[in-house]
């Protein structure tokens, strides 16, 4: 069924009106008067409407029920990618959305060669918040991940430490897997951190582990910057129930 996003607060009315991108993403759709589809307002709260009018510029909605939405995972997963190359990021922003992952966070690491300035980076992370909510209309969810832009490495290491379960990926761990990390106990909130093309330095690492992440090994080979979070995150997934 056809999902649009809309305000928290338009989603409290009874009789709703899609205009702008909305009603012309419907009209594309060739959407009739008596069509179901659902809006959401991005946090998790949803409404079957059905359509009683179209026309011009805008197409108009009639609330039948309210619900949250169930398709959101049981987990918060927060995905931490350090800067990248090229489009990368946008590429994780757009399938972690997919996966679930409950917001996605960039930041500068030592190796990174990507390094946005600030009118730069006030562009892409409108492009990249459009980018999550397209995904997150694409795959069905009831929520927008928030894409979030910190200013240093340590800024994410403080971030990513308060939630329940922290992780930083290292291609020089050995002894640690995922999994022996994810079996530690039950976690409502999970950080996972990757990082650029040339990974990690040492002393990144031992800062990380010193602030209360958990550093392991996302097995013998080595994966590319947009692969490492979109592995790990699949991992937590399922090991949550969610596949």
């Amino acid at each position: 069924m056809t999902r649009f996003f809309v305000s928290p607060e338009e989603l409290k009315q009874d009789f709703l009106v899609l205009t702008g991108e909305n009603a012309n993403h419907a009209k594309v759709l060739r959407l009739q008067c008596g069509e179901q589809v659902i809006l959401c307002d991005g946090s998790g709260h949803e409404c079957l409407c059905t359509i009683s009018d179209v026309s011009a510029g805008q197409i108009s909605l009639v609330i039948n029920n309210r619900t949250d939405s169930a398709t959101e995972p049981s987990v918060q997963v927060s995905v931490y990618m350090a800067f990248s190359k090229g489009d990368k990021l946008e590429h994780v922003i757009q399938k972690a959305t997919e996966l679930g992952a409950y917001e996605i966070v960039a930041f500068p690491s030592a190796r990174c060669v990507s390094r946005p300035d600030d009118k730069s980076l006030s562009k892409k992370l409108e492009r990249w918040q459009k980018i999550a909510a397209s995904a997150a209309e694409q795959s069905g969810r009831g929520y927008v991940p928030k894409v979030v832009v910190l200013k240093s490495f340590a800024e994410a290491i403080s971030r990513g430490v308060q939630a329940d379960k922290a992780i930083l990926f290292y291609e020089n761990e050995r002894a640690t897997t995922l999994k022996m990390a994810l079996s530690e106990g039950s976690f409502k909130t999970i950080a996972l951190m990757t990082g650029p093309e040339g990974g990690f330095e040492a002393k990144e690492v031992s800062k990380a582990a010193d602030a209360g992440f958990s550093i392991c090994t996302l097995g013998s080979r080595i994966l590319r910057c947009e692969t490492a979070p979109l592995c790990a995150l699949s991992a937590v997934m399922y090991d949550a129930g969610e596949f």
